[in-house]
């Protein structure tokens, strides 16, 4: 018997893709059928699928199932999920009943196939609203909605392509299956996943040394999949964050790793979609600081604290660790949080990824209160080979410009 969670809605994984015989029949069948191509955010949700990572759903949902999760976060069969999973087209001729091959937007290589069960139409500003609180087109969760195809399929998905993940992150990337087993062999019990598209500064390290604290040890898992332009490649994370672990951490406490979505930023809901997801990669717990998911001003600080206390108590597994506000404190002489500093902001030193990026694009240096210096110097390595043209703007907006 497993010491972990059991993943989402089930008591065992339900991983979509193929393998053996299996795979290999497969694919042959799907150079002879009709393709459409996905978006970057659908085939990041195919390989999830395929990993198990979306356990138990065994492909896309349903117009029912969209205006459940719309609406109440609730599947036609009850399930709690928080986020549509979607797939859509433009393709008038594909009908209900007819087997396609999906096609990756990254290489035009068909990374699954479909039998599709429903064909429809939906409201995306509807959606929208629902989920992303807003229609506003300058939200990028917002774009990749509005610019779905004019058509949803649904239906049940055999999943052929891992997306090039391991060979382009190696050990970085892991499975739900691997890092159980990882969790199994540590012996953890209680594991509390840290989710990042940035590479860590002193404040996400405060808040993963919090969760050592409490729990037998922490996931670092970062973001594999699409970003938004200026955030920081995945391989310059990985290698800040491996230096942080190797001089700041106890050994055997952090796990680092990471997952093939794509942002939706989308705040609350998506804490939620981090907390599920998690559950089905083994883990108790989801740290939730400020603005989790978010961009700019579209959410409260502390919305996605918020959300967790909306929900069933049954609903998830996997609960929020809520961290308030946190940042150096020059009369503590360290990390603090607004729980556990007395003193005024202007003894305080904010920090943000936003503020990280801004400094470093601007080529200022990162003072110790901001960033360890091991981080620092990978991250100015990075910035210095940018050439001027290429340099995305990063203008300090939101919370992060507080």
């Amino acid at each position: 018997m497993s010491n972990l969670v059991p993943p989402h809605g089930s008591n065992i994984l339900n991983p979509l893709a193929l393998s053996g015989d299996r795979l290999n029949t497969e694919v042959d069948k799907a150079n002879s059928l009709p393709t459409i191509t996905c978006s970057s955010r659908e085939a990041g949700d195919i390989i999830m699928l395929g990993i198990g990572g979306f356990t138990p759903l065994d492909g896309f949902m349903n117009k029912a199932d969209w205006q459940g999760v719309c609406d109440s976060m609730t599947m036609s069969n009850g399930l709690f999920w928080p986020i549509p999973i979607t797939l859509s087209t433009d393709d008038e001729d594909i009908i209900e009943g007819d087997e396609i091959a999906i096609v990756s937007p990254k290489n035009n290589k068909i990374i699954a196939t479909m039998k599709v069960s429903e064909k429809y139409t939906i409201d995306k500003e509807h959606e929208c609203n629902k989920v992303y609180k807003t229609t506003d087109l300058e939200h990028p969760g917002v774009v990749m909605v509005m610019s779905q195809g004019k058509y949803n399929l649904a239906g049940p998905v055999k999943v052929l392509s891992d997306g090039g993940f391991p060979g382009q992150y190696g050990d970085l990337y892991m499975t739900p299956m691997q890092t159980r087993s990882y969790f199994e062999e540590k012996g953890w019990k209680t594991i509390a996943a840290f989710q990042t598209r940035n590479p860590m500064h002193r404040s996400h390290e405060y808040l993963a040394k919090v969760a050592v604290e409490i729990c037998d040890g922490i996931m670092i898992h970062s973001v594999l999949g699409g970003l938004k332009p200026g955030d920081i490649p995945a391989d310059v994370r990985s290698e800040a964050i491996a230096k942080l672990i190797e001089n700041y951490f106890v050994d055997n406490t952090v796990l680092q790793s990471g997952y093939p979505l794509d942002m939706r930023y989308a705040g609350p809901r998506e804490a939620l979609l981090h907390a599920l997801f998690r559950q089905n990669y083994g883990c108790t717990h989801l740290i939730v600081g400020r603005d989790h998911a978010g961009v700019d001003d579209y959410y409260g600080p502390f919305d996605a604290h918020n959300i967790f206390d909306e929900i069933a108590e049954d609903a998830l597994i996997t609960k929020a660790l809520k961290i308030d506000w946190t940042f150096w404190c020059h009369k503590c002489g360290g990390m603090a949080s607004m729980k556990t500093c007395p003193h005024t902001a202007d003894d305080r030193v904010l920090l943000s990824g936003t503020k990280v990026r801004k400094m470093l694009s601007d080529g200022e240096d990162l003072p110790d209160t901001f960033s360890r210096p091991e981080v620092a110097k990978v991250l100015q390595a990075y910035y210095a080979d940018i050439k001027d043209e290429d340099k995305v703007e990063v203008q300090l907006k939101g919370h992060s410009a507080k």
